[in-house]
């Protein structure tokens, strides 16, 4: 499905990725641990389109990815939850999930993904008329999570989704990964957090200085003797 092979990319002068090369199979969920500033967030704004590629492949499904701007990789069934959020505050729930299905691909299907999304986040439906910037940090959370849902993806990028929320509302967050995964969409998963990221997900990367240095089963990570020290606290 996706396919990223020897990827480099950077801003400005400053490379952030170097001969990055990784996979996500139909169905999977795949995330991707690694410190702060190691080029997580770098990596799918790259597969996204958001970030411009130097080097190397992205290519979903066989289309390469590399050459389109953000709006036709949504096309394609890419679907990006940035970082912290990036909802658009002053701006209602119902018109946050709107803009979702802007794209041409997306608008015929506006309803049943909107009745999906409120299938999945019932608080949403309750909260369509609020204004977004009024809601806590989990509900904004589960809004950014609708919106791109609303793309119809076949593929959700997520950057860092318990960021700044409480265990608890962390909990409720990966239970919806794993139900939106249950419908068929795969699930590249940038977090922090990798206890709860390896335990959702089939396998792994683990990315430091904007290189790939290790890879493996969930399984085989939790494992792995450093990996328990450096980010599973063990």
């Amino acid at each position: 499905m996706l396919q990223v092979d020897d990827l480099g990319t950077g801003y400005g002068r400053a490379q952030a990725l170097h001969d990055v090369s990784l996979s996500v199979g139909d169905g999977e969920i795949v995330t991707i641990l690694g410190p702060n500033g190691a080029g997580k967030t770098s990596l799918v704004n790259a597969i996204a389109g958001v970030l411009r590629t130097w080097a190397g492949s992205v290519s979903f499904d066989g289309v390469e990815l590399t050459t389109l701007p953000p709006h036709r990789v949504i096309d394609q069934g890419v679907a990006l939850v940035p970082e912290g959020r990036r909802i658009f505050p002053k701006m209602t729930v119902l018109e946050n999930l709107d803009i979702g299905s802007y794209t041409v691909t997306a608008r015929p299907g506006h309803d049943e993904a909107l009745d999906s999304v409120y299938t999945i986040f019932p608080r949403l439906r309750e909260r369509a008329r609020q204004v977004a910037g009024t809601l806590s940090g989990g509900e904004q959370q589960m809004l950014a999570i609708g919106r791109a849902l609303m793309a119809q993806p076949r593929l959700l990028l997520l950057d860092e989704p318990s960021l700044g929320l409480a265990p608890i509302v962390v909990e409720s967050i990966f239970d919806v990964l794993r139900e939106i995964n249950a419908t068929g969409v795969s699930i590249f998963l940038v977090e922090q957090n990798a206890v709860e990221a390896l335990d959702i997900a089939a396998r792994g990367y683990v990315l430091e200085e904007g290189r790939v240095v290790g890879a493996g089963t969930a399984a085989e990570l939790e494992q792995d003797e450093r990996l328990r020290k450096a980010y599973l606290g063990l």
